[in-house]
């Protein structure tokens, strides 16, 4: 397995030993199921007079253990730990700081499997998709160790001043602001808390990362990971609890910095205004979702078009902020691309994601199930439904969060083109030519990710006009979907992110660090 490197885009073809050793680690996995975890505060290991217990998606029967319901004084005292521990944590040289981020990405990638059987548990997402995710994270450690090094602390000396009897000396040097707060998702729990929570500690912030209530045990992990590897006390804290009660005492406290937030629009909006409205504007790196749009012109190849549809809206059950959503076809191919994507989707594998060739496992939390019950009947009366539309209950699933994976035809003012669902539901409209399939992808406030399946001039032309800041062309392993660390830059336009900088991008890490211009003269 030495030459398998495995990523999102490499995923589809895994060899045999992969799916040995996650088997084991899933043997492992239910072997420790129902335990009691605690917050990690200051070092330490902290439990709440209440807890709640987190179940499986597959089966709600499944409890996968019990976590802590954090007040605001647990909050308090995670994020005075961190203040703490930050002087200390910025002043520890960057190559010593550099060095324990790529000893956490090796513990993540020798726990990778045992990690990923417990997202796969716990998110309801296939062996791959988990697998993906928690490799992914370990690329992030790496990717942002080397950007700081490459960089050189991001500390640059500048020309000194032409002053005639001194010699001045001028720098800009980067400096981190203080504790950083992580708030992460449901579906990507392990990766977009991995992710900041890297950034923020290599560029020598202190962290508190909230677990999603839904998805808290990967976060968990995470923790044991950074622990292991030997970070100082109170440099990263763990806690878990309600958005309501954790999450706003996190937002609202007044010792924090900046803050790395991943989730809803109304919801990234509402903290953007609370940062914006105080003594003086903080930081706020918000990825706030997508409602992603495909472009199929007659010149595509259809076969590749519907491989890559299929992918982008049906991986993780459409749960993906990446995930397609909407797709624009011109009317002359639109009812040869129907076939061939009724005819992939038809042969998805949709079931318990634990086992080996299940593609599209349960949405991850009851609140989804329901929405998608709504939705449906909202196309049905509507729209016309081509396939799915109803929740799967038979045998197996009947204890489980399973929608069938469902494509709708439509008009192009159908309200679901542009609100986000975050569900296995495709929107289909008829266009006349790729400028009306343009303009009612480019329609929406949100501008995360895109696809096009054209010819060269087209996808050329559709580059420099979309709207979004992930683009993808003529690309069978996902339309929308895919991005990992080194290779694509993720990050949204509009109403899709607050910074117009993409995650492992050249321009991320300084996100985390404030300049400060030094002249000295001697």
């Amino acid at each position: 397995m030495s030459s398998f490197r495995l990523t999102y885009s490499t995923m589809f073809n895994p060899p045999d030993e992969l799916h040995q050793a996650f088997e084991a680690a899933l043997a492992r996995a239910q072997a420790q199921l129902g335990q009691r975890h605690g917050l990690f505060i200051d070092g330490e290991e902290v439990f709440c007079q209440a807890q709640f217990a987190s179940r499986s998606p597959i089966d709600s029967e499944q409890v996968l253990g019990h976590f802590q319901l954090a007040g605001s004084e647990e909050v308090d005292a995670a994020m005075q730990a961190a203040q703490a521990a930050y002087p200390g944590w910025r002043r520890t040289p960057w190559p010593q700081r550099v060095a324990l981020l790529r000893k956490v990405a090796d513990l993540v990638e020798q726990r990778v499997y045992d990690i990923a059987a417990v997202v796969a548990l716990e998110v309801g997402k296939n062996r791959m998709e988990a697998l993906g995710e928690v490799q992914e994270v370990a690329d992030f450690f790496r990717c942002y160790a080397d950007d700081f090094e490459r960089n050189n602390g991001f500390d640059h000396t500048l020309p000194d001043d032409p002053v005639a009897g001194y010699r001045s000396h001028n720098r800009s040097v980067l400096k981190p602001y203080g504790v950083w707060g992580v708030v992460a998702p449901f579906n990507f729990p392990f990766a977009l808390t991995g992710g900041p929570v890297a950034a923020a500690l290599v560029t020598g912030n202190t962290v508190v990362m909230k677990a999603p209530s839904d998805t808290p045990y990967a976060v968990r992990l995470l923790s044991d990971c950074l622990r292991d590897a030997g970070l100082p006390r109170g440099v990263f804290n763990f806690i878990t609890g309600s958005g309501s009660v954790a999450g706003k005492a996190l937002i609202e406290h007044p010792l924090l910095a900046g803050i790395t937030f991943t989730g809803s629009y109304h919801t990234g909006m509402a903290i953007y205004r609370h940062f914006a409205a105080g003594a003086y504007p903080r930081p706020a790196v918000l990825e706030m979702g997508g409602k992603n749009a495909a472009i199929v012109t007659r010149h595509a190849d259809l076969d590749r078009a519907a491989l890559g549809i299929m992918r982008s809206a049906f991986g993780l059950s459409g749960q993906k902020c990446s995930a397609l959503s909407r797709v624009y076809v011109e009317e002359s191919v639109a009812d040869t691309l129907i076939d061939k994507l009724l005819s992939h989707i038809c042969q998805l594998k949709v079931g318990n994601p634990l086992q080996a060739g299940v593609y599209m496992g349960p949405v991850a939390t009851p609140a989804a199930a329901a929405n998608y019950e709504l939705y449906c009947a909202q196309l049905h009366a509507s729209a016309k439904v081509l396939c799915g539309g109803q929740r799967l209950l038979d045998g197996e699933m009947e204890n489980g969060l399973f929608c069938a994976p469902t494509l709708a035809e439509a008009p192009v003012d159908h309200p679901l083109f542009s609100q986000e669902m975050f569900l296995p539901i495709l929107m289909l409209a008829r266009v006349a030519d790729k400028e009306a399939a343009l303009a009612e992808a480019n329609r929406v406030e949100l501008g995360l990710t895109a696809g096009m399946y054209g010819s060269e001039e087209e996808v050329a032309w559709f580059l420099d006009n979309i709207e979004a800041g992930v683009t993808y062309s003529n690309r069978p392993q996902g339309a929308t979907t895919g991005a990992w660390p080194g290779y694509q830059p993720f990050g949204g336009w509009k109403g899709s992110g607050s910074t117009g900088k993409a995650i492992a991008s050249f321009y991320y890490l300084p996100l985390y660090m404030r300049e400060q211009s030094q002249t000295v003269v001697e």
